[in-house]
């Protein structure tokens, strides 16, 4: 069995976001970056089923992007995955779900993976988007949102997350594409012996020219930060009083009390 399994990498949710001079993204300035969240679910079950079989399949871990998205495929293949691939991108952010999947899907298009794995969406653009357009692009049959995983005779059993805390279970026949949600797994640390291992795993990069053969279906032309909106009032005192509070806000800032 040969396993996709694709990662990006994304700034800290904890970083101070502001428009870059363009106004087509977040300036990157001073930016911690790390692999998307939901993208490590995707590596850790793809490691799960290598183990799960007796380590035989062959587990490859794609990113596009510049020079540092290396560190998130180390970390990747000290997860336990086998080779990564690189592909070359200065300007990832200015591709849309659509390009970003046609490049992905050019890539294995002849390489014979029977899985692939991605995250639900990505913590920055969050479109949920390239997943599914890969396994449109590759034939593949597809289930989103997973948050349960078991494979037997060549059948993938998915739970998936559904809208109102509703789930869904598909079966799927492989070759399959999957998207991974939170409480699927929980992702490794990768230990410091795997790391030092990942070390001398093969990193192979490719130009995003060589495999880009999409048009953009959209186009970002503005980025900018939501308007500030004022603060809350926290009312203090015993529930008479603070009721009481409200009552006079209500009254006069608003027509709902009169």
């Amino acid at each position: 069995m040969k396993i996709l399994v694709c990662i990006k990498q994304v700034p800290d949710m904890e970083s101070r976001f502001k428009p870059a001079a363009d106004g087509l993204w977040f300036n990157e300035a001073d930016l911690a970056w790390r692999i998307n969240e939901y993208d490590e679910y995707a590596v850790e079950q793809a490691v799960k089923l290598k183990e799960q079989l007796g380590n035989e399949p062959e587990i490859t871990v794609l990113s596009i992007g510049p020079d540092r998205v290396v560190e998130v495929l180390k970390k990747a293949l000290a997860m336990g995955a086998d080779r990564a691939v690189h592909v070359q991108d200065s300007a990832p952010q200015q591709k849309g779900p659509w390009q970003i999947a046609s490049i992905i899907a050019n890539y294995a298009r002849d390489k014979g993976f029977d899985l692939i794995l991605t995250g639900m969406q990505s913590q920055d653009r969050g479109s949920a988007q390239v997943g599914v357009l890969v396994a449109e692009f590759l034939g593949f049959a597809c289930a989103t949102t997973l948050v349960g995983f078991s494979y037997v005779d060549g059948v993938i059993h998915a739970k998936r997350e559904l809208e109102g805390g509703l789930k869904g279970l598909v079966d799927l026949r492989l070759p399959a594409l999957v998207t991974c949600q939170l409480g699927l797994n929980i992702p490794r640390y990768p230990t410091l012996p795997n790391i030092m291992r990942a070390k001398k795993k093969e990193i192979e990069t490719l130009s995003v020219t060589s495999l880009l053969t999409e048009e953009p279906l959209a186009i970002t032309t503005q980025f900018y930060a939501p308007a500030r909106k004022e603060g809350g009032l926290v009312l203090e005192g015993d529930l008479n009083e603070m009721a009481q509070q409200l009552v006079d806000i209500l009254q006069e800032k608003t027509s709902v009390v009169r």
